[in-house]
């Protein structure tokens, strides 16, 4: 493959991704991911989401997406400033995340209330026998000015 298809071919992996989780479909979310028949050189596989520990390992991983679909009734994914990186059999995907969800209905047939939330996200790709897989995920939050601190007045 050339440079461009291998960058666009990473890119639609990634795009993916983030439809597989808007659409809830852990089936499509967990083959995304590289799988243990995919050898050896593809241990290592790693996510960190916004506020959660490292989880390390397949089991831990998709384990953890299973349980953020079923406890999220509405979710959607903007992704801005996306850049592809490559290096051989490796590429990076950086992006923001700019997430709307909503929570368990209310009253019922209604969806929760909405929250917004802003997100950078470093996606890491391997290219395996089955085209580009995820081996890692990691997602912070990004700080609005309402949630940074301001400095104490009068000093301590």
């Amino acid at each position: 493959m050339t440079h461009e298809s291998d960058t666009q071919a990473v890119a639609a992996a990634n795009t993916a991704f983030y439809e597989a989780m808007e659409r809830g479909d852990f089936d499509t979310v967990s083959t995304l991911w590289i799988s243990d028949a995919d050898g050896p050189p593809y241990s290592g596989i790693s996510c960190v989401h916004p506020g959660w520990p490292l989880l390390f390992g397949r089991g831990q991983v998709l384990r953890s997406y299973a349980v953020i679909m079923a406890n999220t009734e509405y979710i959607q994914f903007f992704l801005t400033d996306v850049r592809v990186s490559l290096a051989g059999d490796v590429a990076v995907v950086t992006c923001t995340e700019n997430i709307l969800s909503g929570g368990p209905a209310e009253d019922e047939g209604e969806l929760g209330p909405l929250v917004g939330q802003l997100v950078v996200a470093t996606n890491v790709f391997r290219r395996t026998s089955d085209g580009w897989k995820l081996w890692s995920h990691h997602a912070s939050p990004v700080l609005t000015e309402d949630e940074e601190e301001t400095p104490a007045e009068g000093g301590s």
